[in-house]
């Protein structure tokens, strides 16, 4: 096989390419042979630049936690920190859904990814994660601090706050990935949003002012997206 050396490293093409056979047939199609033919690499590409398999798909799955960095980088921030975390929980909710298999492996889902975190300290950010799941996670830790620090609930640890907020963004993607949602027509407006409200309203907030938060949520994303859609027009 030639290989075109004007292409980016080995490295990086076959987390590309990786990402590819995932996103187009499951994780039971990311096998070394596979991924290196897609990379336009040797069959040994992987175990070559990786070792293995299984360190492919964890530097896969810190791609995917950056990637999902870049998406909460993307979106303003407000003077509102309780619309920005609808808002980035909106986001995440639309990443996983277009990354479904992505998403999986990023949290150990997936069988053939087996990616965990190894066991750290508690911290402000969950150590014992890799330094792109970190830099996901410090956006929406970030928010619950502002959350706390302007007032918008009552004083409480921000850390356990994240962790509520995270456990509860997360747990409803998995219903929703896995399907127990496809009978209801928005899932996001009828069933994230408002346990994301009922979740600041527990922490202190007044129901009224959570429901204009999230108002300004999803039009903020719906903001976001439009602009996404004409630069994409445009390119």
């Amino acid at each position: 096989m030639t290989i075109d050396s004007s292409l980016p490293d080995p490295r990086r093409r076959l987390v590309e390419a990786a990402i590819r056979l995932l996103t187009r047939s499951g994780p039971s199609e990311v096998k070394a042979r596979s991924v290196s033919s897609e990379a336009e690499l040797s069959t040994m590409g992987v175990y070559t630049h990786f070792g293995g398999v299984p360190e492919l798909l964890q530097a896969v799955a810190d791609e995917g936690f950056s990637r999902q960095a870049a998406v909460f980088g993307r979106l303003p921030e407000t003077a509102d920190p309780m619309a920005d975390l609808c808002a980035m929980a909106l986001a995440c909710h639309d990443f996983a859904r277009s990354n479904p298999h992505l998403y999986d492996l990023m949290f150990g889902l997936s069988i053939h990814g087996r990616y965990s975190p190894s066991r750290g300290e508690a911290g402000p950010i969950l150590s014992g994660q890799s330094a792109s799941f970190q830099e996901a996670y410090a956006y929406l830790h970030d928010g619950c601090v502002r959350l706390v620090n302007t007032r918008c609930v009552r004083q409480a640890d921000p850390d356990l706050i994240a962790l509520q907020f995270w456990s509860t963004l997360h747990g409803f993607i998995m219903l929703d990935l896995a399907g127990h949602f496809d009978n209801v027509a928005d899932p996001s407006s009828d069933i994230l949003l408002p346990m994301c409200i009922n979740l600041v309203v527990g922490l202190g907030t007044k129901r009224g002012r959570a429901d204009i938060s999230a108002a300004d949520a999803k039009a903020m994303w719906a903001s976001t997206q439009r602009s996404k859609t004409s630069k994409a027009l445009t390119q």
